[in-house]
């Protein structure tokens, strides 16, 4: 048996609500299965499910070959589970905390102890492993709770929404230490909105719309599925008001969205664009600092999937690009 993973078609009804709609998936031991959709998607009301925290209203799902409803107790001795909003014990310090979940898992004292003594040190945290997790910064209260859900040696690791609202640099030491435990073997179930973070961490993602599955491959592959989607994205010296506007009036642009300083054209003909820039340029006395042909992105699959434009903070908008329907639950 090589799936760590196991959903058929589970369901989940609240009233006459359907907030999961009969979706089939397998994650395979030692994987990084990235599930990603908008807020409201289904997300976390099928985390639960499968972790065991809410029944299914029809189908079934596996951890590891047990069926989490009728033999949760070998299903959940094998996972870790680190939900979005913290569950650390502010008052305590990361050494109780650790130690305290272990007995929690009735794990012997030199046991525990040993275990959280490894995870402190893998998670930097040695050094101040006696003071309350309050004085803590955000980002290291999310280590601690990594570190909470890894002291059984859990199998597998549920991870929801784990770097949400952190500064960059614990978002890369985050993102740092789940490669290095996944290369140790760990499978890892991460729920995310974040396109970025899927694209660079998951082996495949399933990405989640209105409680359905709209689509299911590695990152890479599901970019290649709207390969027409290519893109300029040019940064000039200089803006003008009616640059947008001058931009998306170029022949074979079909649409221009500005980011930051930068304009993103989208065309299916690149090697012309190049040149009407150039020309853009010149005519309008503008000097180009950056250049750059792209590629589609795991965002631009997103929008094209779902038709909502993804935002770094977890806010959606309707994408004007009409690819689709939003919209769902969480």
């Amino acid at each position: 048996m090589n799936e760590a993973v196991r959903a058929e078609n589970l369901t989940k009804f609240y009233g006459k609500l359907c907030a999961v709609d009969h979706i089939s998936f397998e994650v395979a031991k030692g994987e990084v299965f990235g599930f990603l959709g908008p807020n409201g998607a289904g997300k976390t009301t099928t985390l639960r499910m499968l972790t065991g925290v809410s029944i299914p209203s029809e189908g079934r799902a596996e951890i590891m070959g047990y069926d989490i409803q009728r033999q949760s107790v070998e299903a959940k001795e094998l996972m870790g589970i680190v939900p979005d909003i913290s569950n650390v014990y502010n008052e305590l310090s990361a050494w109780d905390n650790l130690t305290f979940t272990g007995k929690l898992y009735s794990m012997s004292k030199v046991e525990r102890e040993s275990r959280a003594q490894a995870l402190l040190e893998l998670f930097d945290l040695s050094t101040r492993r006696d003071e309350k997790v309050e004085t803590y910064s955000r980002g290291m209260k999310r280590r601690v709770c990594i570190a909470m859900a890894l002291i059984n040696r859990s199998s597998i690791l549920f991870l929801d929404e784990p770097t949400s609202g952190l500064d960059v640099q614990s978002v890369i030491s985050i993102r740092t230490k789940i490669r290095q435990l996944n290369e140790d073997g760990l499978t890892i179930f991460l729920t995310t909105h974040n396109m970025e973070e899927a694209s660079q961490m998951c082996d495949r993602v399933a990405i989640i719309n209105r409680g359905t599955i709209v689509a299911i491959d590695s990152p890479e592959k599901l970019k290649r599925t709207i390969e027409s989607l290519q893109s300029i994205e040019v940064a000039f010296d200089k803006a003008t008001p009616t640059m947008s506007g001058d931009l998306n009036g170029l022949p074979k642009v079909s649409e221009v969205v500005k980011q930051g300083d930068k304009y993103r054209l989208f065309t299916d003909d690149p090697s012309r664009i190049l040149a009407e820039v150039w020309d853009y340029a010149n005519s309008n006395g503008l000097t180009i600092i950056t250049l750059n042909t792209l590629g589609p992105s795991l965002g631009d699959v997103f929008v094209k999937l779902t038709g909502i434009q993804p935002d770094e903070r977890g806010i959606e908008r309707r994408s004007g690009r009409g690819r689709g329907m939003g919209g769902g639950r969480r």
